[in-house]
């Protein structure tokens, strides 16, 4: 696996009931997935010997993120190594360009979107092709987590994102009720699955709750979602894990719908709830798929799973608070990544699950909320 992050060290631990062996190519020995890895490589994914040299030995390349150069995952797959995601998958998870292109090809319904050229052009697609400012710009290549997107209410604002000197892509600000995800998994031979339908809730860019399934979402919109999902999986040849991210929004008669606002082709953030939550998560089923073996059950559990991450805070030492919330909530599952605890950064998440969904939404934001310190009791 390429990627060290924590989407990497909880691929492993799905894989080690199977008898999988992972190969780690990994950033620094630090990184999370770094510390319970057995055989880890210390190298640049840029670096293309770096990748050939990593690659010997293994018997498929699957990733935790989506910056691998395309042009270095073609080498490896001319050298005959398979790569899950393979790079004409991969290359609309990295460039939101040609992202937005495929899927307006396909039929998804997407935002009103356009890549610009300056600030002028900025204010020629709101006046033009938006209804006015303010307009989304989002550089094609290398954003997450609220990074590298800017909300602009005039041209004079929009100068910022092209000091990064790649494309800018703009899109009007969608007036959306909330967010939502979609995740499918789709095997070498075509098997494909469906979790269900999650909202997704946001703090300052960055996920904070993921609720499975979507509270109130009418069942007509949620299999339309998934077949969405599933279309988009089978149009760009994934292989693995889809997060298909969306907006559900009103028409004009009011009626719920749809817009993708991102695509991720790995495990997801809104898809950790299904590491307790479902009969098969999405680590597992990744594994699967990029195994090509038969696919797991993805139902849930419990009628309710509640995801919240865990933010670093006032604690240094978070694990002291492990007595606390563990001797409050018996049923609560606690998973952090082995990282150093620094304000704002996500350090792990914690899931709970029951009948009542208010009961369990309480129970994640309180245990995550005291291994934060924002509460101390």
């Amino acid at each position: 696996m390429v990627g060290g992050g924590q989407l990497a060290r909880m691929t492993h631990e799905a894989g080690i009931p199977l008898g999988i062996r992972f190969k780690l190519l990994s950033d620094t020995p630090q990184d999370s997935a770094a510390q319970v890895v057995s055989d880890v490589v210390v190298g640049d994914f840029r670096d293309l010997d770096t990748l050939r040299a990593f690659a010997q030995g293994c018997d498929v390349i699957t990733f935790d993120h989506e910056h691998v150069p395309i042009e270095h995952l073609r080498a490896l797959e001319a050298d005959g190594i398979p790569v899950r995601p393979g790079p004409d998958a991969l290359v609309h998870a990295q460039d939101k360009g040609v992202m937005r292109a495929r899927l307006s090809a396909i039929g998804a319904p997407c935002p009103r979107h356009r890549v610009v050229a300056d600030p002028a052009d900025v204010e020629r697609f709101a006046t033009t092709e938006g209804d006015g400012f303010p307009v989304v710009l989002k550089t094609v290549r290398g954003g997450y987590d609220g990074k590298g997107v800017w909300v602009v209410h005039s041209a004079a604002e929009a100068a910022e994102p092209f000091r990064a000197g790649v494309p800018v892509l703009a899109e009007e600000k969608v007036d959306f009720v909330r967010e939502l995800a979609a995740n499918v998994v789709r095997s070498p031979h075509g098997q494909a699955v469906a979790y269900p339908v999650v909202e997704s809730i946001q703090v300052d860019g960055v996920c904070d709750t993921v609720i499975a399934p979507a509270p109130d979402l009418p069942d007509d919109l949620s299999v339309r979602a998934q077949r969405l999902a599933l279309t988009i999986a089978k149009e760009l040849g994934v292989v693995g894990h889809l997060a298909v991210e969306l907006f559900e929004v009103r028409d004009a008669a009011g009626n719920p719908q749809i817009l993708v606002n991102e695509l991720a082709m790995r495990p997801h953030n809104s898809g950790h709830w299904t590491q307790d939550g479902a009969i098969t998560s999405q680590f597992a089923n990744h594994v699967r798929a990029v195994l090509d073996l038969p696919l797991g059950d993805p139902r849930p559990r419990e009628r309710w799973t509640v995801m919240t991450n865990v933010l670093g805070g006032d604690y240094p030492d978070m694990y002291a608070a492990y007595l606390h919330c563990m001797a409050r909530d018996p049923g609560l599952k606690i998973h952090m990544y082995g990282k150093d605890v620094k304000p704002g950064r996500k350090v792990g998440h914690v899931t709970t699950y029951g009948e009542v969904l208010d009961e369990v939404r309480e129970r994640a934001r309180h245990a995550a909320d005291y291994l934060r310190g924002t509460i101390t009791e």
